[in-house]
């Protein structure tokens, strides 16, 4: 089994099961960052406890990690209501939507994850369900057919996906809120780490030395959050619990992450490309292959970071690494006259 990347955004199995006690925010007084999202959503909840109905569907996208399933549970708190959990490829018939749907109560909320990978079967049912709050479905078949209306109390539907582009017209338009969740700054994210590192009673941490997780974390307080746990666990079994820049050091240094963030991966990426295929360009099936990786993982896993900071460029003709990206990897080559205007802008 392969091991799972500490700097990867997405979910993993430990991410909850260490997070004792649970260090995500209950309140939105408590939640840290995209305050533009804050300021829309704190406007449409006192509205909405004010005309005492539910909020209005909500639909978040972005990278993975950034607090999408958090803020559901935040605004089913501040509804004093439920919030069910559930994503996409889970709801494989529309049995189960049904089902979940039919146990709403009043405000409740229902919050799916990866929503663009919903089964047309199953997202014809959320239609009527999203906007007149009932389910139509047709029992028997032929000249015994009849449509049975399932009534159903008002809920909020809060939608997730990483990929917008996948959802359908027909169920984009139907959210009353849609907002794109950005990168987290540093400081944003070091307040969240001050934060967990009170509630998880890591013992004696330094400022700066959460600033320096803070800075390796890729801008995902997700990513944040494990490398803190890690630290913490380092501290405790090579030092003496107390948390200092050195610690921070010599953690990340055995998890394999460097001073910007980047893992063992992203530096392969990096060489492979700079060293191997002189900079670029190339296809990213060729850099696979090169590497020993699956295409798909390059492109959904490794990529955007790198694209983010700056470290490669994503042409039509392929991938290019930019001088940024050599020069972290301590690898130098020379751009054609054709690249280095737009690559290496003096």
């Amino acid at each position: 089994m392969a091991k799972e990347r500490i700097v990867s955004a997405t979910a993993q199995s430990d991410d909850e099961a260490t997070a004792v006690p649970s260090i995500r925010p209950q309140r939105m007084a408590e939640y840290v960052g995209q305050s533009a999202l804050k300021e829309r959503l704190g406007i449409a909840l006192a509205a909405a406890k004010q005309r005492g109905k539910p909020m209005e569907h909500v639909l978040l996208h972005g990278p993975p990690g950034l607090g999408k399933t958090t803020l559901a549970y935040v605004i089913a708190n501040e509804m004093d209501a439920h919030a069910s959990v559930t994503s996409g490829p889970a709801l494989t018939k529309a049995g189960d939507l049904v089902g979940m749907l039919t146990r709403m109560q009043e405000c409740d909320v229902l919050f799916i994850d990866e929503i663009h990978r919903l089964p047309a079967s199953v997202e014809e049912y959320i239609y009527p369900a999203m906007e007149d709050f009932r389910i139509d479905f047709t029992v028997d078949s032929g000249m015994h057919a009849k449509v049975v209306t399932v009534n159903l109390k008002p809920f909020t539907i809060i939608g997730a996906t990483t990929r917008p582009g996948l959802l359908t017209q027909a169920l984009r338009t139907r959210f009353g809120i849609t907002h794109h969740l950005g990168f987290y700054p540093e400081g944003d994210l070091l307040a969240i780490l001050e934060r967990a590192s009170r509630i998880l009673d890591v013992g004696s941490v330094a400022k700066d030395a959460l600033a320096m997780i803070a800075s390796r974390s890729r801008g995902t307080p997700r990513v944040a959050l494990r490398l803190l746990r890690r630290v913490h666990d380092f501290a405790l079994v090579r030092g003496d619990g107390s948390i200092g820049t050195g610690t921070v050091d010599a953690a990340l240094e055995l998890e394999s992450v460097d001073a910007v963030g980047l893992d063992a991966l992203d530096r392969k990426y990096l060489t492979t490309l700079g060293g191997v295929y002189q900079g670029g360009p190339v296809g990213v099936e060729a850099l696979a292959a090169s590497m020993g990786e699956d295409g798909g993982t390059l492109e959904d896993v490794v990529e955007p970071f790198l694209l983010q900071t700056g470290f490669v460029a994503r042409t039509r003709q392929g991938r290019r690494i930019t001088a940024a990206g050599a020069k972290h990897v301590h690898l130098a080559f020379s751009p054609t006259a054709e690249d280095r205007s737009s690559l290496f802008p003096e």
